[in-house]
């Protein structure tokens, strides 16, 4: 049993992450699937689609749990960085793009049902038939509440066009123009249309909605670096598989932050600044 459930676990996170977007929250989904797994006493034909059905219920559970706490949550909510990526995520570039911060934003304004058929089917291949059983509904519900996740996702995922070499050198320039406070450099590599979203989660400085324009940015940006005290280090990183940056003072961790970047500009930041969701140092 233990095997079985080992030779799983890292799909099974992914499945857990991608719904909840948050590490803590997935492991403990997979130690509850863990336990459940355990009173299994008969043969399983499929275990992996039976551990994926464990783990997706489980997950609806907890998202109905905390609808109240993401409704009164203070300001944007972004998803809890992952610095260690699932193997999983390197499989294919749907994979790959299904794990970063901005795809979980997306999928965090489908519904609990929505976004349970879109990660079974669209990222981990399962038939409707298959997620029809382990939802409990109809094939033909199934098909119609994913059709509607896929048209809801299609129309909102971020766009990725840029290398990730270009990624790095981009987010290396604009984080040394930040600390060196090079606010004419810093203008230079943002989009018109940039957008940035910080999470504070009400605990630290953090804007309380997101910031539109180059302008609106700059001075924020500017004004959060001016409030750190001692030395800022900023360390490139892989945050959700692609290149972002991590920035430290005095050896404290404070913000995980990734980048969207289009023809060299950078269109969108999130910035995780909530403590609860920091890595520890």
């Amino acid at each position: 049993m233990t095997e079985i459930f080992e030779e799983q676990r890292s799909m099974l996170f992914g499945i857990a992450y991608r719904m909840l977007g948050s590490v803590a929250d997935a492991e403990d989904v997979l130690q509850d699937a863990w336990l459940r797994w355990n009173t299994v006493t008969t043969a399983v034909d499929n275990p992996a689609a039976y551990l994926s059905r464990i783990v997706t219920n489980l997950c609806l559970n907890k998202l109905r749990s905390a609808a109240a706490t993401r409704e009164s949550y203070v300001g944007p909510w972004l998803p809890e960085p992952l610095l260690a990526v699932p193997d999983d995520a390197s499989e294919t570039a749907e994979m790959a793009e299904s794990i970063s911060l901005g795809m979980l934003v997306v999928l965090e304004s489908l519904s609990p049902l929505e976004r349970a058929v879109f990660v079974l089917r669209e990222v981990f291949g399962y038939s409707f038939e298959e997620v029809a059983r382990m939802l409990h509904r109809t094939p033909a519900s199934v098909r119609q509440v994913g059709h509607r996740a896929r048209s809801h996702v299609q129309a909102r995922r971020p766009r990725f066009d840029a290398s990730d070499e270009l990624r790095r050198q981009v987010t290396e320039q604009f984080m040394a123009a930040c600390i060196s406070g090079d606010l004419d450099k810093v203008m230079s590599l943002l989009a018109p249309d940039v957008t940035v979203w910080t999470d504070g989660g009400g605990k630290v400085r953090a804007a309380l909605r997101p910031l539109y324009g180059p302008d609106a940015v700059s001075r924020f940006i500017a004004g959060v670096i001016a409030r750190f005290e001692g030395d800022i280090e900023s360390d490139l990183v892989a945050v959700n598989g692609r290149p972002g940056v991590l920035i430290a003072s005095n050896g404290r961790i404070d913000t995980v932050a990734d980048f969207d970047i289009v023809d060299g500009k950078i269109t969108a930041i999130r910035a995780i600044r909530n403590p609860d969701k920091l890595p520890s140092p």
